[in-house]
């Protein structure tokens, strides 16, 4: 019973890391520079999850962030020539490229994780219950 717990948890821990990479791609939407100061924008970032948690060097059951990979769909480009940022030559002279985070999408993304966080509290919430229902019969 002890292992319902740690599969829970281990979701609770994935869907929280979920949760912080969305709230780090709404944060970053609207930045047009990298860390060295470059005109490359925020690129989306998506936690890639995997089966199995690791536990004193083995898998067991649950699940984990195996990583956090960037998305690679094409910048959005909006028009504004008197932006620094703005291309200076080519076919989208006088566009600035901006981050491919869509708010719609985090706000989605974020909806289904804050379902699934709150699906696995239900489960340890309902878990305990029964534990402690069978130790007073027990008792």
């Amino acid at each position: 019973m002890f292992d319902i717990l740690d599969i829970s948890t281990s979701a609770l821990t994935a869907q929280r890391a979920n949760m912080d990479t969305i709230a780090g791609n709404v944060a970053n939407m609207n930045v047009t520079r990298d860390e060295a100061g470059l005109p490359n924008p925020y690129r989306r970032r998506v936690p890639l999850f995997a089966a199995g948690r690791i536990e004193g060097g083995k898998v067991a059951a649950g699940v984990r962030v195996q990583r956090i990979v960037e998305d690679p769909s094409p910048f959005h480009l909006v028009e504004d020539p008197s932006h620094p940022d703005a291309l200076r030559s080519g076919p989208y002279e006088g566009y600035v490229r901006t981050p491919n985070v869509e708010m719609h999408t985090e706000m989605v993304n974020m909806m289904m994780a804050l379902r699934a966080y709150e699906a696995n509290v239900s489960v340890i919430e309902t878990t305990k219950s029964m534990m402690t229902t069978s130790l007073r019969l027990l008792a």
